[in-house]
């Protein structure tokens, strides 16, 4: 029994202790591979909040973008306003220069400038490529021949017409220009410019400048900003134009048309039928002798294309005969001399007065810009004494082009 005691504790192995238990830890050398752990690392997702951060990033990034957006166009509106305002601004006057010095007026930085070209001829630009500029003065001479003759065999046979040789031209000086545009989308037709004979210019000074002060012989800013007001409302403007033409003043004048864009006489024609028809009024219209007139008028414009850069005269003489010129420029193949030859008369005085209220004054004007230039022209006659000839387009330049 003791035996078998003996023998089972011997079989027993014995009891660990601390001291007794060895760790085997491997030594790593240097050509030893580094050992990886044997867990693996998890790492929970969360789907939804990711998604929400990826949302919130894009909407914070178009929101920025959007800002920025607006904010450069608000910037470029304002400096643009702010350019305007600058500009509109009337010029600063140089106390250098004497008060009585046209480059010290107010409205110095308004005038149109005048330069020289390569023959030393005074020429204003237009703003337009392609027709770039208008003579300051033109010389014309007295166009003077009747479009009908009355004879017992033919009542209304037309007559060629002619120009009278004159003994002299008489200098005619641009008052104002502007550039026709028809349509919605402002398609350019022809620049414009209106003439005054020189000589006859003191009388519209004086005219004018009774209208507002009748014993003034010439206005004081208030005056003449009085007048512009008066000359630029529809109503009054062509009530004062219309009078004053009537009266034959300016006793000379003309309007010298440029086409931009080939055209044709027909279409002319049916421009200024159409603008004469709303000046003269039904009462005008109804009467047979203006309807003659309109038919003599109708019968100059039967005529083929005018190309562009070619001019139109239509001149008003002091009893109010419009006589119609046009220069097509030479061409030996078809035997045609360069220079204005005329090409019709038209004797009734209210077809030349309608025409010239299309461009001067009422609701609606052929050329806006060419009544607001003319009337800036005006403004600069009234600024003198009654009986000088005030150069209405300054500073000279002197300039080639």
């Amino acid at each position: 029994m003791f035996r078998q005691a003996a023998l089972r504790r011997l079989a027993r192995p014995p009891t660990a202790t601390p001291s007794m238990i060895r760790v085997s830890v491997p030594r790593r050398t240097l050509f030893s591979r580094k050992q990886k752990p044997s867990g693996r690392a998890v790492e929970n997702l969360d789907v939804r909040r990711i998604s929400q951060q990826t949302e919130e990033y894009y909407r914070n990034r178009q929101i920025f973008l959007w800002c920025g957006t607006i904010a450069g166009v608000v910037s470029f509106i304002y400096t643009a306003w702010k350019l305007k305002v600058e500009l509109s601004k009337p010029a600063k006057l140089d106390t250098s220069l004497p008060s009585t010095d046209p480059l010290n007026a107010p409205n110095a930085a308004d005038r149109k400038v005048v330069v020289h070209d390569e023959d030393g001829r005074e020429i204003v630009p237009t703003g337009n490529s392609t027709v770039p500029t208008f003579p300051r003065t033109l010389d014309l001479p007295a166009y003077t021949a009747p479009i009908t003759a009355t004879t017992p065999d033919a009542p209304e046979t037309l007559t060629t017409q002619t120009i009278t040789t004159p003994t002299g031209t008489t200098e005619y000086t641009l008052v104002g220009l502007g550039l026709r545009t028809v349509t919605f989308v402002n398609l350019q037709v022809y620049v414009v410019g209106y003439y005054i004979a020189t000589s006859d210019i003191a009388a519209l000074q004086n005219a004018l400048t009774k209208k507002v002060n009748p014993i003034a012989t010439t206005l004081v800013p208030g005056e003449r900003e009085e007048l512009r007001a008066a000359l630029l409302d529809p109503a009054e403007g062509e009530a004062t134009w219309d009078e004053l033409l009537a009266a034959g003043i300016p006793a000379r004048s003309a309007f010298r048309v440029i086409p931009v864009r080939d055209t044709d006489f027909h279409h002319l024609r049916d421009g200024f039928v159409r603008a004469i028809q709303a000046k003269a009024g039904p009462a005008t219209m109804a009467d047979d002798t203006f309807g003659e007139a309109m038919r003599q008028f109708r019968a100059v414009f039967n005529r083929g294309t005018v190309p562009k850069r070619k001019e139109l005269l239509l001149v008003r003489d002091e009893t109010g005969r419009l006589s119609i010129a046009y220069d097509a420029g030479a061409n030996k193949k078809e035997g045609r001399a360069a220079g204005r030859q005329l090409i019709g008369v038209v004797e009734d005085e209210r077809v030349s007065r309608a025409l010239w209220l299309n461009y001067l004054a009422g609701k609606k004007v052929a050329s806006e810009p060419a009544r607001k230039s003319i009337v800036e022209g005006i403004m600069e006659f009234v600024e003198r004494p009654v009986g000088t000839v005030a150069s209405q387009v300054v500073p000279v330049v002197n300039a080639k082009v």
